[in-house]
């Protein structure tokens, strides 16, 4: 356990610090002190190191998405929209090993992890803007679902831009998405 733990955060290191492409298992291995030959002992690939890296990362995610949504009500629906955007672009920025591993299409199994949290949250978001009354009770799951995967878009652009989010696409992703929201808003939502 402690192996594979050291292997996982020379990876995020590697990530952060070099980018994808010279977080090669082998130089992983070198980070963590370990021979490439007794990395295949803790994982088959660099793809299962990557989509164990990301798995942790989206699971610290989903925790915060959830924490935040849970918290104190939020009065309106721009303010909820702002308050998942920013939980999202701070952990970006914070963690640069997962901008390396979210975007740019590296592994299909990536793009399906990516995928699958993005419907999970879109569906939990979805949920939470119907029981505040912030959308419309008849607010196609759908529109949350093409929110979060615009969202990403846009997400991997801005992070394309500036290794910190391009501020200025940012701004615009979160008027493109709030507006587009706010089509959905309940009668009377603040």
């Amino acid at each position: 356990m402690e192996r594979r733990k050291a292997i996982l955060d020379a990876a995020e290191a590697l990530l952060a610090e070099k980018g994808y492409e010279a977080a090669t298992l082998k130089a992983t291995g070198e980070r963590a002190g370990i021979p490439i030959a007794s990395m295949y002992h803790y994982f088959a690939d660099r793809h299962q190191v990557d989509a164990e890296l990301l798995q942790r990362q989206l699971s610290e995610l989903d925790g915060l998405i959830g924490a935040t949504l849970a918290g104190p009500r939020v009065p309106t629906l721009r303010e909820t929209v702002d308050a998942v955007f920013d939980l999202l672009l701070d952990y970006l920025r914070r963690h640069p090993s997962c901008v390396q591993l979210w975007f740019a299409g590296r592994h299909p199994t990536l793009d399906e992890m990516v995928r699958a949290f993005d419907e999970a949250q879109a569906e939990r978001l979805w949920r939470h803007l119907v029981e505040q009354r912030f959308v419309a009770a008849g607010t196609p799951l759908l529109a949350l679902l093409l929110a979060f995967e615009t969202g990403t878009r846009l997400f991997d652009i801005a992070f394309r831009r500036s290794p910190a989010g391009d501020d200025a696409t940012i701004d615009e992703a979160r008027r493109l998405l709030t507006a587009y929201l706010q089509t959905y808003a309940f009668q009377g939502a603040p």
